[in-house]
């Protein structure tokens, strides 16, 4: 079931999205009655005798909560980070065994690769 979320008059002129889609929790309790909760916001409930008084229960509450407040969604940049490795980059680049190491390694993976063939 889709609930509607209505705007106030103030909120018309806002770029908002007519409608919101909320994933509830259907849940049939021991006195008979059934349960309904908005995953988002467990605190939102309603009860009723079906699962639809449920349902239209809910969307009072969630009407209600929402009639002086919106929804708008955050975009938030990602914090830019070092690159771990730029630490010891170049660490190397004057040692006088680094080519020598370079050959050694690429012998290595030669005679892997022959292994592998």
């Amino acid at each position: 079931m889709i609930l509607d979320i209505k705007q106030s008059a103030s909120q018309s002129s806002l770029k908002i999205a007519p409608k919101s889609t909320y994933d509830l929790l259907i849940e049939n309790q021991t006195d008979g009655t059934v349960k309904a909760t908005l995953l988002s916001l467990p605190e939102c409930q309603g009860v009723g005798n079906t699962e639809t008084e449920a349902i239209e229960a809910l969307d009072k509450i969630l009407q209600a909560r929402l009639g002086n407040a919106k929804i708008v969604t955050l975009e938030i940049a990602a914090p830019k980070t070092e690159n771990p490795w730029m630490k010891i980059a170049g660490k190397y680049k004057d040692d006088p065994q680094f080519d020598q190491m370079l050959e050694y390694i690429e012998e290595y993976r030669r005679q892997l690769d022959a292994i592998n063939e």
